[in-house]
C-alpha cells in the first residue's frame, strides 16, 4: 500500500518506518527542513533502540523516502497519517493547530479517495475538526472528493517503540464506514498474523482511549508514589509492599515502582489534557487532578532528601547525577524528573557533573551552557570531586556499579536514589549512606 506519514517526529518516525518494514511504500512528510536533511543523509532525529537501523534499511530497499513537499506528499498515499505534535497549551488542552493545519493540506490537495488518519494523540472532537478543515478546503475548491477520518491511537513505549508497533498487544480503530475499515484491516493484517488485535470502535471511543490508558498508567505511578512516602512515615518497606500487592491478579506489577515521578511526551501531556476536556465538557476528574499534582511533588522528593541529610546551603558542593532522561532508552527530556533535580540543585548553590549514555546531547540543548554543569563520559567519571551521588534514570549500568570505589571517590559516602535500583543492604554494607524512595 501507498502510505503518507504526515510529521517525523517520535510517532510518524516510528510508524511510517514499521509501516515500510513489511512492504508498504510510505513516504514521510515535514515542514522542518533541517529534520528531513538529517534523515536523507542517513541519520535520525531521536534516539530508539533499533529505529535508525530499520530506516536504513527501507530506505535502501525504497520503501521508505522523506519529503518536505506537501503537494507530493498528499498524492502519493490513500492513507494520509497524521503524526504532529499536540503540545500542551497555557490551560493544560492540547494545541491541535498543527492537526488541523496537516488536515488543510491533505483537503488543498488531494484528487482522490482519501482515509485521513489520526495517528497524533488528540482530544474527543478531534476527528470532527479534522473533517470540517477537509471539507472547508475542499469547498473553497468547489471539489467533490469522497474521504473519511480514522482515529488510530498510537500505544508505543519509548525506548521499545519498534517492538511495539511491530508485535502490538492491540491495534485500535475508531471509524464509522465500512471503505476505511477494509483499508485498515489490510493494511494491519501483517502484524496480527496469529491472532486478531484490532478492537473496532466510534471514532470517539478510540479518542477517549488513549488519553484513559495513559492516565490509568500515570495513576499507578502516582498512587505507589505517595505510597512510597507514607510507607517511610510509618516505617514500611514499600518494596515488600509492592510485591505483596502485585501478586494479586486483579492488581498486577506493571507500573508500580515508585521513584521520582513521571515524565515524557506523553504521561503528564495526556493528564493535563483530559483534565481539560473533562473540564471542558462541566465534569472534574478529581481523581487524575490529584494524580497530576501528587507526580508534581514526587518531582522533590529526591531534592528534600538531599537538603534534609546535607542542609538547605549546597553552595561549593558538587552532586554527581546518573541519569538525564526521564526513562531509560530514550534521550528524551521533556518534562524529566532531572530537570527538577538539576534547578534545585544549582538555585541552592551546587554545581552538577551528569552521565547519561544518550541524552547529554539534548541535555545540552535545554540547560544551555552552565559553568556549574559539566557532562561525564561514564558514571565514574561523573564521580571525580563529587560531594554525594543521585540517581535519577533507571539505566541498566547502574544496576550493578562498585560501591566499594563509588565509596571512595565522594567526599560524602551517601546515594540519594531516586529509582530504588538497589537492595539498601548492599551499599550500607560498602560503607556508604543510602535514601531511597520508601525503603527501610
Amino acid at each position: 500500500m501507498k502510505i503518507t506519514v504526515i510529521g517525523t517526529g517520535y510517532v510518524g518516525l516510528v510508524s511510517g518506518t514499521c509501516l515500510a518494514d513489511v512492504g508498504n511504500d510510505v513516504l514521510c512528510l515535514d515542514l522542518d527542513a533541517a529534520k528531513i536533511r538529517t534523515l536523507n543523509e542517513g541519520g535520525i532525529p531521536i534516539y530508539e533502540p533499533g529505529l535508525e537501523a530499520m530506516v536504513r534499511r527501507n530506505e535502501a530497499a525504497g520503501r521508505l523516502r522523506f519529503t518536505t513537499d506537501i503537494e507530493a506528499a498528499v498524492a502519493h498515499g490513500v492513507l494520509q497519517f497524521i503524526a504532529v505534535g499536540t503540545p500542551p497549551d497555557e490551560d493544560g488542552s492540547a494545541d491541535l493547530q498543527y492537526v488541523v493545519a496537516a488536515a488543510g493540506n491533505v483537503g488543498r490537495y488531494m484528487d482522490g479517495y482519501k482515509v485521513v488518519v489520526d495517528k497524533s494523540t488528540v482530544p474527543v472532537g478531534t476527528a470532527d475538526k479534522v473533517r470540517a478543515a477537509i471539507a472547508e478546503e475542499l469547498a473553497a475548491r468547489g471539489a467533490k472528493i469522497d474521504f473519511s477520518v480514522v482515529s488510530n491511537p498510537e500505544f508505543l513505549k519509548e525506548g521499545a517503540a519498534v517492538d511495539d508497533f511491530m508485535k502490538p498487544d492491540r491495534i485500535v480503530v475508531g471509524a464509522d464506514d465500512e471503505r476505511a475499515i477494509a483499508l485498515m484491516r489490510e493494511l494491519y493484517a501483517p502484524f496480527q498474523r496469529n491472532h486478531e488485535r484490532l478492537i473496532l470502535m466510534d471514532v470517539k471511543s478510540a479518542e477517549l482511549t488513549k488519553y484513559a490508558a495513559n492516565a490509568m498508567l500515570a495513576t499507578r505511578i502516582s498512587f505507589m508514589n505517595e505510597l512510597a512516602n507514607l510507607a517511610e512515615k510509618l516505617g514500611a518497606d514499600i518494596e515488600l509492599v509492592r510485591k505483596g500487592i502485585g501478586a494479586d491478579p486483579r492488581i498486577g506489577f506493571h507500573f508500580l515502582y515508585p521513584g521520582v515521578g513521571y515524565g515524557g511526551s506523553c504521561f503528564p501531556k495526556d493528564v493535563q489534557a483530559l483534565i481539560r476536556t473533562a473540564q471542558d465538557a462541566g465534569q472534574e476528574l478529581q481523581v487524575l487532578q490529584a494524580v497530576e499534582a501528587a507526580n508534581q511533588m514526587q518531582k522533590g522528593v529526591l531534592g528534600h532528601k538531599i537538603t534534609a541529610r546535607l542542609g538547605k546551603d549546597l553552595d561549593g558542593k558538587t552532586f554527581a547525577l546518573w541519569g538525564l532522561a526521564f526513562k531509560p532508552n530514550t534521550d528524551d527530556m521533556r518534562e524529566a524528573p532531572s530537570l527538577v533535580l538539576i534547578e534545585e540543585l544549582l538555585a541552592r548553590g551546587a554545581a552538577v557533573c551528569a552521565y547519561d549514555p544518550v541524552a547529554v546531547h539534548e541535555a545540552r540543548r535545554i540547560l544551555g551552557d552552565n559553568p556549574r554543569i559539566r557532562y561525564a563520559a561514564s558514571p565514574m567519571e561523573a564521580l571525580d570531586g563529587a560531594d554525594a551521588l543521585a540517581i535519577v534514570t533507571e539505566w541498566k549500568e547502574f544496576r550493578s556499579p562498585d560501591f566499594a570505589a563509588i565509596k571512595a571517590k565522594l567526599k560524602t559516602p551517601v546515594i540519594f536514589d531516586g529509582r530504588n535500583l538497589y537492595d539498601p543492604a548492599t551499599p550500607r554494607k560498602a560503607g556508604l549512606e543510602y535514601f531511597a524512595i520508601g525503603r527501610l
